[in-house]
């Protein structure tokens, strides 16, 4: 089960760490209690945005992360005693 956590955590800090890759900014919506837009409002804006710029290094550092988490989960033994 441990094994598995610790992989299931590195796949998910690689993916994230070439998520940041991509992009350039990311914003986020913050949305206020209000009724449901309709099936035409999909593309209005429900309130301020936040946006979030990751530095350089934040990538990087997620893949590498990941990866030693990674290895860290294939060195684990396959039961631990308990």
């Amino acid at each position: 089960m441990w094994r598995s956590l610790f992989l299931a955590l590195g796949f998910y800090f690689i993916l994230a760490g070439v998520q940041c890759l991509s992009v350039d900014h990311v914003y986020f919506r913050i949305h206020e209690s209000a009724p449901a837009p309709g099936p035409f409002d999909l593309m209005a804006k429900e309130g301020p945005q936040k946006e979030l710029a990751p530095p350089p290094w934040m990538p990087w550092t997620f893949i590498s992360g990941g990866a030693v988490v990674c290895l860290y989960s294939f060195t684990l033994p396959r039961k631990l005693a308990k």
